[in-house]
């Protein structure tokens, strides 16, 4: 990742200005092209630098979408998708200027269908809104990235976070997919049916695929039941060796843990300053448990043995949803918090995966290196799937901070790739991380291009995404 990658694309501004007049005729005040409005649509909480569209189109329906995407195909102008601006590798910015779509308005639940565990709903709408929608029907959408990011968004970035280990990613949770392609034309990926061998898996293939294909306008989820009984709790450990330790028995021996965090000393120290609270301030395992209140309970004196056995101190653990809810925001604001360290910085979050066998002795090194670079820089990981991130706090106004930063995160992502691991577990590629793919996947990335190049050959679906030099 570094700033010098994320360079401006060629411009088709006659295109642009024909298109300019198009999509405001055909959508007056749903059309805006003033700067606060382009402003908002390149948002990036990266420190990537802003590129912004030459307008925005507010969608309410997918015959909306159909109508930028011909125009914009027709004068060879860029589409940019849009959720609610919180990916993190510079996926929203439009190097080559553009259209972006917002789906802010797109945002109903279309259909429900409880005795099937399934639903449809439009892009634009939030993972915590459609909870709210569901909690009548007893059912819930498990997958919690942290921020409230939108359907579509996660669905492009393949998102996952705090409960994959238990319920999986949203590859695991798309059963299928409206796109509108390159021609303006709307397809549909699959049927509602639990599996199929009918034909090539496009569904997957357009989720994780960061908007360079299509324009996802309406998505089939999987739905869970929500439990009986959910318990959660933490426990401290004198190593992180020792807490991914823990975890390493807890997944080998089967229990179904529904969420299991590893956060370190730092972003333990951060936590309870920001959230006042007072916990030990060592590499700490934040779990959870879903079920009936007999097999919560039962899992849960499974993990204090393991914790024991491990060198762990007692495992304190509460089935009491207030208690339980105050522990998990702590947990979702550690974002925030590691801010709160040294406000007057900037951040840069990054994330790794890598097998879970290797996942300690990766965090570990990762330390050593902050350390000896003398970084301020907390660690929070997804531990059951292997997968962490670093919050780097410097300064972005200094030349020599910001080149220290970029260093770190090449090397901490040639560690990961090294340890058979991957570049990103549920950031994405975007602009920052395009280097990285190349020399993780080698070969295959041309065969991503040979991809892009036949669904969509005027490379107008965001363009200068995943990777480079696409037409």
């Amino acid at each position: 990742m570094a700033i010098k990658d994320v360079k401006a694309g060629l411009r088709n501004e006659e295109g642009i200005s024909t298109v300019l007049g198009i999509l405001k005729q055909s959508f007056g005040e749903r059309f805006q092209t003033g700067q606060s409005f382009r402003e908002q649509h390149a948002h990036t909480t990266t420190y990537l630098p802003a590129q912004l569209p030459d307008g925005v189109v507010f969608a309410e329906s997918a015959d909306d979408v159909k109508a930028v995407v011909r125009a914009c195909a027709e004068h060879r102008v860029p589409v940019v998708p849009f959720g609610v601006g919180s990916s993190l590798e510079g996926q929203v910015n439009a190097p080559s200027g553009g259209i972006s779509i917002d789906f802010s308005r797109m945002n109903k639940v279309l259909r429900i269908s409880p005795a099937d565990l399934d639903v449809t709903v439009e892009p634009g709408i939030t993972r915590e809104e459609l909870n709210r929608e569901l909690r009548d029907t007893g059912l819930f959408f498990p997958i919690d990235p942290g921020a409230n990011a939108s359907i579509g968004g996660m669905t492009a970035t393949r998102a996952s976070g705090t409960n994959a280990v238990r319920y999986g990613t949203m590859k695991d949770n798309v059963l299928s997919l409206t796109v509108v392609t390159a021609d303006g034309e709307e397809i549909r990926t699959a049927q509602r049916a639990r599996k199929s061998s009918a034909g090539y898996d496009l569904t997957r293939l357009f989720v994780g695929s960061e908007g360079t294909l299509g324009v996802i306008t309406s998505v089939t989820l999987r739905l869970q039941g929500i439990p009986e009984k959910i318990g959660g709790g933490v426990c401290a450990f004198p190593s992180v060796k020792a807490a991914c330790d823990a975890v390493i028995m807890t997944v080998q021996m089967g229990i179904p843990v529904a969420r299991i965090e590893l956060l370190d000393d730092v972003q333990m120290r951060a936590c309870n300053a920001y959230s006042k609270l007072s916990y030990p301030e060592k590499p700490t395992l934040f779990l959870e448990f879903h079920g009936t209140e007999e097999t919560v309970a039962l899992q849960s004196a499974q993990f204090a043995e393991i914790a024991t056995e491990c060198g762990g101190d007692d495992f304190l653990w509460t089935a009491n949803a207030e208690e339980r809810a105050k522990l998990w925001h702590a947990r979702h604001n550690a974002y925030w918090a590691s801010r709160a360290l040294a406000p007057e910085l900037d951040g840069l979050s990054t994330d790794v995966c890598v097998p879970i066998s290797r996942l300690a002795e990766c965090v570990a090194e990762t330390q050593a290196d902050i350390a000896e670079q003398g970084l301020l820089a907390p660690i929070v990981g997804h531990a059951g799937d292997g997968n962490f991130h670093v919050l780097v706090l410097f300064d972005g106004k200094d030349p020599a901070s910001v080149e220290k930063v970029e260093a770190f995160i090449g090397r901490l992502n040639h560690r990961a790739l090294a340890m058979d691991g991957t570049c990103t577990g549920e950031h994405g590629i975007g602009q920052g991380k395009m280097s990285f793919l190349e020399e993780e996947l080698g070969g295959a990335v041309h065969l991503m291009r040979t991809i892009k190049q036949g669904l969509d050959p005027k490379n107008i679906f965001n363009p200068g995404k995943i990777f480079r030099n696409a037409e």
